[in-house]
């Protein structure tokens, strides 16, 4: 169906926002809603890890924000990763309007990869610290009105353990589930080379304080075995319809290329995959996202039209744009709206 002049601008405007050419566009055909990603760090566009919500009013997306570049760099400021915060009316123009820096000593290095939730009134905003490795671990910290927070004096309040792995914990996901708030993060198995992901869960009228939460899994909920997911699986986002939770996924390492998959589960713990091919892969060559379709983050919106927010860039990580492409269901199957699968 031919677009009218309101959206041809509409996409154009997105287009020059990102930097890209509009004419290179039109050439091969990519239609998501938006691309957009931070400058101020290093004077071109790269953000990561996007978590969006809906909060007084206005779409919030929380994402990761690289260290300063020697040019921006400002005195006495941050010197690892930070989490942004942009704010929308409409999940196509971005606007940033915060970021939450070290506040902590556990977060000293850096915090990245947020994942928000709007729980009883209050955006309730897990995130990873960063630069530790074996040691990362979950963070929590709450706010009244989506920008400025309030950090947990227990953080950090999740870090994994037993045997299958090296007690890491990051991009988190949490996920009501009846009377419990269920928590996916990733971890690395006991070598610290391979990717897998683990499931916790806190009493749901709990302040999900570090002694809250009970580790549910005894080994990997859902590790790489697919040649496209090589040796990472990271960056679960839930949702649920009808009886069953079903589970967005990056498969492989930034630029592997990274792309996403689906898995499903009744119990919030055994996972089976959906199918063995990517639901969203990266971009042929010449496309904006050629290097990967990553780390995605699921958002329903109070009118039930849903979405899957992602990364991509076509230079290995020199740029990372965020962007985002509506869903449509068959059931527990989701499917991409208007989005060619790759020929």
């Amino acid at each position: 169906m031919p677009m009218n002049m309101r959206q041809i601008s509409i996409v154009v405007t997105c287009l020059l926002q990102a930097g890209v050419s509009p004419a290179a566009e039109a050439a091969v055909g990519l239609k998501p809603l938006f691309k957009w990603a931070d400058t101020t760090r290093l004077g071109r566009p790269l953000a990561k890890d996007p978590s969006v919500i809906r909060f007084e009013e206005r779409y919030l997306m929380y994402f990761s924000l690289p260290p300063f570049g020697t040019e921006l760099a400002q005195t006495n400021g941050p010197k690892g990763w930070n989490i942004g915060i942009a704010e929308s009316t409409n999940l196509v123009d971005w606007k940033k309007v915060g970021e939450l820096r070290p506040a902590q000593v556990c977060d000293t290095n850096g915090l990245c990869a947020p994942g928000a939730r709007v729980l009883n009134g209050k955006v309730h905003l897990f995130y990873q610290t960063y630069g530790n490795f074996p040691k990362d671990a979950i963070c929590h910290a709450v706010s009244v009105d989506g920008i400025n927070f309030m950090r947990d004096e227990s953080n950090p309040v999740f870090h994994a353990t037993g045997d299958w792995n090296n007690g890491r914990a990051i991009d988190a996901e949490v996920f009501p589930d009846g009377n419990r708030l269920l928590l996916y993060f990733a971890t690395r198995d006991e070598t610290g080379k391979t990717q897998e992901l683990g499931v916790a869960a806190a009493p749901l009228k709990s302040d999900f304080s570090r002694k809250t939460w009970m580790q549910l899994c005894e080994k990997p909920i859902l590790k790489p075995e697919l040649t496209w997911e090589t040796r990472c699986i990271e960056a679960p986002t839930v949702t649920r319809r009808g009886d069953t939770l079903v589970m967005f996924y990056a498969g492989g390492f930034n630029n592997d290329p990274q792309q996403i998959g689906v898995a499903t589960s009744k119990d919030g713990v055994s996972w089976t995959r959906q199918s063995a091919a990517p639901l969203l892969a990266n971009g042929a060559a010449g496309e904006w996202n050629s290097s990967e379709s990553g780390h995605p983050g699921f958002f329903e919106d109070d009118n039930g039209r849903s979405y899957l927010f992602f990364q991509g860039n076509n230079d290995h990580g020199k740029t990372w744009l965020l962007s985002c492409v509506e869903l449509e269901w068959a059931g527990s199957t989701p499917r991409l709206k208007n989005y060619p699968p790759r020929k």
